[in-house]
């Protein structure tokens, strides 16, 4: 092993073996804003020999504040996060494969992301996609880890299919609209995103580098405006649960039986479309048809037009967001109306 990982390979715990370990081991980071730009960058960093980004969105300037792998320049060339990730990541650590898909995790796409990967860390930002990670690590038995943030708190757990308790042993179903706090309502401190995140990879390198057994069994719970942290078994939630997931092994959420077309971006005022189709959308030829439309931009991975108050952003999945609404008809409405159906 070369020099680059000294300090982290005399860790005892760890050791040369393993950092061997980490070296042939493959990871899928499930987003790469706030927790995942941490995440990917930690684990890159770490010599984890393969980590895939997947990511659906595209940089603001209101990123920076929070994700903290990417710069201005980034933001100005108006790269989908998962691309400007990937530029960065191979800059820092050659000796790491890094692949970079620009997608919305779903259902359709999910059992092929993580058809070669040993460990699922989650970088998300809404339950939905979370609940599906869940369904599809227990019905494969590939370990994931949760994590979440809002405000100045945060959470995360590791799931560990057969041995730990799954998300679902701990919530049961989608929290109702309205009843948790969100982005727009309560913001997020970028102190809290780093804690969690770093929290999440070191229990991904546990995983990958054969210490499963130094995993935490717990729900964390960092409050850091307020100094508060909690750990909550879950040891005894899982014996005494009667899971609909782990211990009736139903997968809603895999199976597609669960989840929308449609989602509201935290913090975003956007809405984004997804379409069951999944065509490839031809960039260049709509660039053509909107050229005349509003002020318009594009690359080889999306375009962007704004006009009439509203930005709406094409990827090449077909997939759009609707920038200046949070109303989900009316964002189909604009989409309708300058994109076509």
């Amino acid at each position: 092993m070369t020099d680059r990982y000294a300090r982290q390979s005399l860790f005892a715990p760890l050791g040369e073996a393993g950092q061997e370990r980490l070296r042939e081991a493959r990871v899928l980071v499930c987003g790469c804003g706030a927790l995942g730009s941490v995440i990917a960058n930690t684990l890159v960093r770490a010599g984890v020999g393969h980590v895939r980004i997947v990511d659906r969105d595209f940089l603001e300037l209101n990123n920076l504040q929070r994700q903290v792998l990417y710069d201005e320049e980034d933001v100005a060339a108006g790269l989908p996060k998962a691309i400007a990730a990937r530029n960065k990541l191979q800059r820092i650590n050659s000796q790491v494969d890094v692949e970079a898909i620009v997608a919305d995790v779903d259902f359709r796409c999910l059992p092929s992301l993580m058809s070669d990967v040993e460990v699922v860390v989650d970088g998300t930002d809404n339950f939905e996609t979370r609940f599906l990670l869940n369904d599809a690590s227990v019905s494969t038995g590939i370990p994931w880890i949760y994590g979440g943030c809002i405000g100045s708190e945060g959470q995360t757990m590791t799931v560990i299919p057969g041995k730990t308790a799954c998300l679902r042993c701990l919530m049961r179903d989608l929290p109702p609209p309205g009843t948790t706090p969100t982005c727009d309502t309560a913001g997020v401190l970028g102190p809290i995103v780093n804690v969690i995140a770093s929290y999440e990879s070191c229990e991904a390198i546990k995983i990958l580098s054969g210490n499963e057994v130094a995993i935490s069994r717990s729900l964390c719970v960092f409050e850091m405006w307020e100094n508060r942290v909690r750990q909550i078994s879950l040891d005894a939630l899982r014996e005494s649960s009667d899971c609909p997931t782990c211990q009736k092994r139903q997968f809603p959420w895999l199976a597609g039986e669960r989840g929308g077309q449609t989602a509201v971006l935290c913090g975003r005022n956007a809405v984004q479309l997804n379409f069951s189709d999944r065509t490839v959308t031809p960039l260049d030829q709509l660039a053509t048809k909107l050229q005349n439309v509003g002020k318009l931009s594009h690359n080889e991975f999306l375009l962007r037009l704004d006009v009439d108050g509203y930005q709406i952003t094409v990827f090449t999945d077909g997939r759009a967001i609707i920038g200046g609404t949070d109303d989900a008809t009316e964002a189909k409405t604009v989409h309708a109306k300058y994109i076509g159906a």
